[in-house]
């Protein structure tokens, strides 16, 4: 009954408290894809993603009501980071709806220029006004949406004869310079403003929050190694996308030097205490995002680790002498540093492995039926007339030539050749080479369970999927005659580990079988440099047609500041090589989310996700014929 009304009257009280509009909200989900749309237009980073940030804490006037439920202490502001728009989960700040969905529009513009926009050292008011300048030459039509949300801000600011003394100079010369920008005043002369700073301040909703308490390097945005397979009777991990402040520190270690530990309900039962050190916490915690959005900063720590995850990292990082065979010396390749702008010579090193005395392999029946049907389908493929496209006639419109022409037309009204803008099918000779790369990385020893609406069975590894996906592979495309060549790929730090599986001059027999059957998951996914190693040895092929599909379930990230943008920008200046060396890059995908930017890193028409990754051995063979095609 206790806990009953206690929750009734915490219900009551937030109720009461509230000083936005929920009638007016605009959750952020409504509008993403415009403001995803809009921040790119703007010049935004394809690499960043939009997502809701977690709440920050802020100042200024709280009333009776607010301080009795204990709220007003924090708000969800808007902030840019290096690789991220943090927005608002929800905006209803002001009484009327299209206000709140014009603010959502306003921080996104504001984010698209920041980088460009703001300088080292003017402060937060300064970067702020700036930002607003440059969207305002960038999308003109915003000018009057900017307008009403700044007299609303302004209308929303508290009364600065109403603040205690040490406050109201810092309120008056913020009202200043939100007043300054709506006359269009560009000066920034105020000294007074430089050192304002949003935690003494009520929020400024127009604006974005200075970045502060990230350390994306650090902190990793998903666990790469250390983290036990799931148990059978665990359910499956909720993903919570809401960036979060974070920091790294030292783990307390609970001891007291020469200190004796002390507890006053022990004395009187001293020799039957036992000090236990409960720094591991085994049981799951359910409310756990609930508990993190009650803290300003997380604070992360080395250790702490359970049992099983400690042994697990034991083994997923073996010492030399369990390790694989290296084959020959390593060889370097350069990296992109995109902050830069420009390739580092030998920066990394590529180092081809081989496994020690490689069991031999026999796939189960089931796999052997399913190489079967799936060379049987490329065989028809195969079969099939292909298109002969840039033709002066034909029995279909190439619209890509069509396009191509009526540019140059548009550019050279005189001098241009006749229109081969015409397809027709005709059968001939295939001229093909395919490198099928695969992520061997620790997150494919992730185990992956049958999707909503499958029979329901046993679950499976990621990395065997990879492994069946192979070997149906393989065993479809070696009696077509096209040369194939396959490998896997994994990385610590700025060492690539290649594993040559089946190189374009070896045949498709026993060894190759065993060397994918003795593959195993560990280390990191440097993507850039695995890329650009199989963009190097498909270079070398003399084909027509060259492809290059790429199998993976994460992102780029390594050790080192490879996580986040860095291994981002990298991996898409390799795909962009690829195709400039003539290539035909694509990607695999089995994300079971929207982490990675595929679209950003391939191309639209570069990738495919593979939602139910038991599908990924028929979704192989369909997309490597379709590409074969020309389709």
């Amino acid at each position: 009954m206790e806990e009953w009304v206690g929750q009734q009257w915490h219900r009551l009280i937030t109720r009461a408290a509230q000083t936005d509009h929920p009638a007016a909200a605009v959750p952020l989900e409504e509008v993403q894809r415009t403001l995803g749309l809009l921040f790119r237009a703007g010049g935004g980073p394809g690499a960043a993603k939009l997502g809701a940030g977690t709440a920050q804490a802020v100042g200024g006037p709280r009333g009776w009501l607010q301080r009795v439920a204990g709220s007003g202490r924090q708000a969800h502001l808007a902030q840019r980071e290096p690789e991220r728009m943090n927005l608002p989960p929800r905006i209803a700040v002001f009484s009327e709806r299209h206000l709140n969905r014009a603010l959502y529009l306003w921080l996104a513009s504001m984010g698209a220029v920041w980088d460009e926009a703001t300088q080292p050292g003017a402060g937060w008011v300064a970067d702020n006004r700036a930002a607003a300048r440059r969207v305002l030459q960038r999308f003109p039509g915003l000018a009057p949406s900017w307008q009403q949300l700044l007299r609303a801000q302004l209308a929303l600011r508290p009364d600065p004869a109403r603040l205690p003394a040490a406050e109201q100079a810092d309120e008056r010369a913020l009202q200043a310079a939100l007043a300054a920008s709506l006359a269009g005043e560009e000066a920034d002369a105020a000294r007074a403003w430089r050192a304002l700073t949003p935690d003494r301040l009520a929020p400024v909703w127009v604006w974005l929050s200075p970045t502060g308490g990230h350390d994306a390097d650090a902190v990793p945005s998903r666990a790469v190694a250390g983290t036990p397979a799931p148990r059978e009777d665990e359910t499956p991990t909720v993903q919570d996308d809401t960036r979060r402040r974070a920091r790294r520190t030292d783990e307390a270690t609970q001891r007291g030097g020469l200190m004796m530990f002390f507890r006053a309900e022990s004395i009187l039962s001293w020799g039957e205490f036992v000090k236990v050190h409960r720094a591991t916490d085994d049981d799951p915690d359910a409310q756990a995002a609930r508990v993190a959005d009650d803290f300003d900063t997380l604070s992360l720590a080395q250790g702490g680790e359970r049992l099983a995850s400690r042994v697990r990292f034991d083994l997923d990082l073996p010492s030399a002498a369990a390790d694989d065979l290296p084959l020959g010396p390593g060889q370097t390749l350069p990296e992109w540093d995109w902050r830069q702008r420009r390739l580092l010579p030998e920066h990394c090193v590529v180092q081809a492995l081989a496994p020690r005395d490689p069991a031999p392999w026999s796939p189960p029946t089931a796999l052997r039926a399913t190489a079967r049907r799936v060379r049987r389908h490329l065989e028809r493929w195969q079969a099939a007339p292909g298109w002969r496209r840039g033709l002066p006639e034909g029995e279909a419109l190439d619209l890509d030539a069509w396009v191509q022409h009526r540019s140059d037309h548009r550019a050279s009204p005189t001098g241009i050749a006749e229109a081969r803008v015409f397809a027709r099918r005709e059968r001939s000779e295939r001229s093909l080479a395919t490198l099928l790369l695969a992520d061997l990385s620790q997150s494919t020893d992730a185990h992956v369970w049958p999707a909503a609406g499958q029979p329901a069975g046993p679950s499976q590894r990621v990395i065997d999927l990879i492994r069946e996906a192979l070997y149906v592979f393989g065993q479809a495309l070696a009696p077509s005659g096209d040369p194939f060549e396959m490998l896997g790929f994994s990385s610590v730090r700025r060492q690539l580990r290649v594993h040559e599986l089946k190189a374009f001059g070896q045949p498709w027999d026993a060894q190759a079988l065993a060397r994918v059957g003795a593959l195993r998951p560990g280390y990191y996914t440097r993507m850039g440099a695995a890329v650009r190693w199989a963009t190097r040895r498909l270079g070398e092929r003399p084909e027509h047609q060259r492809l290059l599909l790429l199998l993976t379930d994460g992102k780029p990230n390594d050790l080192d500041h490879y996580e986040g943008r860095h291994g981002v920008e990298d991996t898409r200046e390799a795909v962009q090589a690829a195709r400039a060396a003539g290539l035909t890059p694509f990607c695999i995908s089995m994300e079971d989310d929207t982490v990675t930017p595929l679209a950003y890193l391939f191309g639209n028409q570069g990738y495919c996700r593979v939602r139910q990754p038991q599908q990924l051995v028929h979704r192989l063979a369909q997309i490597h014929a379709q590409l074969a095609s020309g389709h």
